[in-house]
């Protein structure tokens, strides 16, 4: 990986803001297990905004909607308090699990196991997909009261 990062090559830089109207495609050599090389050409493209942004915003205004449709604020003020006392105790947990011998791996692989069941159920196969994405859409709307 290191390798591979030291040998890309520098980004193209852009003059008021566009890029050359005919850029040279960089190519990049990688050599291969049995020592032959590689050219590989690489093409990076950015489109449209980042949904990031909008999801944010989207939060933002959920947590405003509630703040101002409550008429219980205190209630609200000791419910986010608790959320993060919880997630702290949580990490905590966690932080102290992971110090002990031989619990760490078990985790592991009982979280691998559990992942791949879960993909097997519900991911792997078509009706069982659009199934399981219909029951998270039915529970995102119930959540949000939609």
């Amino acid at each position: 990986m290191a390798s591979t990062l030291a040998q890309l090559p520098p980004p193209t830089i852009l003059f008021n803001s566009r890029p050359p109207l005919f850029a040279t495609l960089q190519r990049i050599t990688m050599p291969t297990l049995q020592g032959k090389k590689i050219r590989y050409t690489i093409v990076a493209k950015a489109t449209g905004e980042s949904s990031e942004s909008s999801t944010s915003l989207s939060i933002v205004e959920s947590v405003q909607n509630v703040w101002n449709k409550s008429e219980d604020r205190i209630a609200l003020i000791g419910l986010g308090f608790a959320a993060v006392v919880g997630l702290w105790a949580s990490a905590n947990l966690v932080a102290a699990i992971d110090k002990l011998p031989l619990v760490p791996s078990a985790l592991e692989l009982v979280g691998i196991l559990y992942s791949s069941w879960f993909v097997y159920q519900y991911l792997l196969f078509k009706p069982d997909r659009e199934e399981f994405f219909r029951g998270v859409g039915k529970y995102i709307s119930d959540i949000l009261g939609q």
